[in-house]
């Protein structure tokens, strides 16, 4: 029963407007359930000296490294760094689970290694040096309850943990290289807050090649002095896209109001026009095979959502997938390895 209920109250909430004085007050009800039972645990302070910090380091073998079987012939050329923020791999039992994961969780660890590291960071290792840090990622719970305080806490003890892992990665290894930042879904969160902190308007954004901040709301005032990617070859900007089948708007993202930056990671620009599959250089498919040619996209002008135009993501009942977030990186992953190497060159020539 309390499932049920827990269950009918994030529908409800994910059905109203989340800022909404309905949807804040569904979610401090909610957040009450959750924390009732919550275990307060969340593994030791991470120590990124240590390698077992890192899900993916230059220093250690791991997922991270892996390279498919038509790449095998790719020349590799690490002249840059890139700090590789995962996504929520801490799912856990929303009742019982602790709100920030426990660095030392092997489940955690696999799903973070097996399949972000794997299917997303491997597509910078023709053209980067890989730091993913593990951090104390918040639960997925924490989404459903994100305008509350116990969500912010949980938020920023990840971030906490992040910030620590980039600067470590600042003094002991990055030197004067340049630099990229990427992310995807809750790491996007706390990318955007890491770009702000630290290269916004700041010295450091001249070492930054490019932010691929994907799969998470970027707003229009998100950043004072960084710019958005309107070329495939700018430098010193960030990049983003939030990936739906062709005509879906979620209510959610509608209640936004168009608060939201993307680029069409097949043109590189945030123009609307319809891009053709001609231009797509292909999905990743089970980290065997690329498929070209079977994705077509458009910026959605209302909500600037990315609208995906493929055959290629179906249900077990062959229905339609709707919402293509896990796949924001698999289905672009060779023209994101291409756009990296074409970004590196351009930053190279111009420094």
């Amino acid at each position: 029963m309390k499932k049920l209920i827990i269950f009918i109250l994030a529908i409800t909430l994910l059905s109203a407007p989340a800022y909404s004085r309905e949807g804040k007050a569904l979610q401090r009800v909610l957040a009450r359930k959750f924390n009732r039972h919550a275990t307060p645990k969340t593994g030791p302070e991470p120590d990124y000296s240590q390698l077992s910090c890192w899900s993916a380091s230059p220093f250690k073998v791991d997922a991270s490294d892996s390279l498919p079987a038509f790449l095998k012939d790719e020349q590799k050329d690490t002249r840059a760094d890139v700090f590789f923020i995962h996504p929520t791999s801490f799912f856990g039992e929303a009742e019982t689970a602790a709100w920030n994961a426990d660095l030392t969780d092997p489940v955690v660890n696999m799903e973070t290694d097996s399949r972000s590291i794997l299917f997303q960071a491997t597509v910078f290792n023709g053209s980067c040096r890989v730091f993913a840090p593990r951090y104390r990622q918040a639960n997925m719970k924490t989404f459903y309850v994100r305008s509350t305080p116990i969500a912010r806490r949980t938020f920023d003890l990840a971030y906490s943990d992040i910030r620590k892992a980039f600067l470590c990665f600042l003094k002991n290894y990055s030197g004067n290289r340049p630099i990229i930042i990427a992310s995807h879904s809750q790491g996007s969160l706390h990318a955007i807050r890491l770009l702000q902190e630290f290269f916004d308007g700041k010295p450091l954004q001249k070492r930054l090649v490019c932010a691929y901040v994907i799969g998470y709301q970027i707003k229009k005032e998100a950043f004072k002095k960084l710019r958005v990617g309107e070329q495939p070859d700018q430098t010193g900007c960030y990049v983003g896209w939030r990936s739906y089948a062709k005509g879906e708007i979620p209510q959610l993202v509608d209640a936004e109001n168009g608060n939201s930056v993307c680029v069409n990671p097949l043109t590189w620009s945030t123009t609307t026009e319809p891009a053709s599959p001609a231009l797509h250089l292909g999905i990743m498919n089970g980290f065997k095979t690329i498929v070209p040619h079977t994705a077509g996209t458009e910026i959605e002008p209302k909500t600037k959502l990315l609208w995906v135009d493929t055959p290629a993501f179906q249900d077990e009942k062959k229905a339609r997938i709707k919402n293509l977030h896990i796949y924001d990186y698999n289905l672009f992953w060779m023209n994101i390895r291409q756009n990296i190497k074409q970004r590196i060159d351009a930053y190279v020539k111009l420094h």
